[in-house]
């Protein structure tokens, strides 16, 4: 019996944030959050009971230690985070912004503690002691060693008999369309639950048309059993291998838009553990919703409340 239900390996950032109204050339204060699409997903997961690991690499210092400590709170097990004396925690600013103006992002990550990882570092029997093994595509653009990582999980999880799944998370700041889809194509053929939106899918793997033949396409080009895309406030569309499933997303009063697609993403896999797919889309648009109203990208919720939100509609207030 393998000692998780999912683990996960990449990097974790400090965010720094200013309000809608606020420009970060003039800013005085910063919101700081702890951050990272991987740890983000696991954070998740461990909340609402599903033991989970994280690898990473972190600075021996109060930073590392701020990252490590919110995802301890949540649950995670961080026992197998390589922990450096020297190095840096990469951190990336946001400029929340209303129209005209679009939310910014700004990186500094370049040669933090995770992009020097290189694949002798991990401990492969932790990372594959599980039923789930979560990889994103913001990983490999990071750095050689990084790439070569995600490489390596791949084929000792295909060995091995674990399962994967695969958010493609593109980042036009991280690389080109034409770098990303050359890179990426060869790795959503070795996955069993792929992620991706459908602007990703449109603007990597040339998916055209409407979201059935999106997601048909994107299914032409991968090795996935199951496969998710997501709409943006319309919801998600899915694929069970047999039939596509469209899920609507609920009405919500956005305050942060950042780590919603995370949260998406541990609502189906949630769903997936249980052997539930269907289930797993309600779960993922709730928590996707959850994550808007949030300030963060960590969602915090719990078993109860994620029941409780995905089967009521409408305004009600607990008294």
């Amino acid at each position: 019996m393998a000692r998780f239900e999912v683990t996960t390996i990449g990097e974790a950032m400090l965010r720094l944030s200013v309000p809608a109204g606020v420009r970060l050339e003039t800013a005085r204060q910063l919101d700081l959050f702890p951050a990272g699409a991987e740890a983000n997903v696991v954070a998740v997961l461990s909340r609402l009971g599903r033991p989970c690991g994280w690898v990473s690499a972190l600075p021996d210092n109060p930073l590392g230690r701020l990252v490590s400590n919110a995802l301890r709170q949540a649950g995670v097990d961080v026992t197998a985070v390589q922990w450096l004396a020297h190095g840096r925690m990469g951190t990336y600013f946001i400029e929340f912004a209303a129209p005209p103006r679009p939310t910014q992002v700004v990186y500094d990550r370049a040669n933090s503690c995770f992009t020097q990882l290189q694949p002798a570092q991990v401990d492969w029997d932790y990372l594959l002691d599980t039923r789930l093994l979560h990889l994103t595509g913001i990983t490999p653009p990071l750095s050689p060693g990084c790439l070569a990582i995600v490489q390596e999980a791949l084929q000792r999880a295909r060995e091995r008999g674990t399962a994967v799944s695969f958010d493609v998370n593109y980042r036009q700041k991280l690389w080109s369309p034409e770098a990303a889809a050359a890179t990426l194509l060869p790795l959503i053929q070795q996955v069993d639950l792929l992620f991706c939106s459908q602007r990703d899918a449109m603007t990597l793997f040339g998916c055209q048309g409407k979201p059935e033949e999106v997601v048909a396409q994107l299914g032409a080009q991968s090795s996935a059993r199951h496969m998710v895309v997501s709409l943006a406030e319309e919801g998600v569309i899915g694929w069970d291998g047999q039939q596509t499933l469209r899920q609507s997303a609920p009405p919500v009063q956005v305050i942060d838009r950042i780590g919603a697609g995370d949260a998406l993403a541990a609502g189906v896999i949630h769903g997936w553990l249980d052997g539930d797919f269907a289930a797993g889309l309600r779960y993922g648009v709730t928590l996707a919703a959850l994550a808007l109203s949030q300030y963060g990208d960590m969602v915090i919720t719990n078993q109860a409340e994620l029941a409780a939100l995905t089967t009521q509609s409408g305004n009600w207030v607990i008294r």
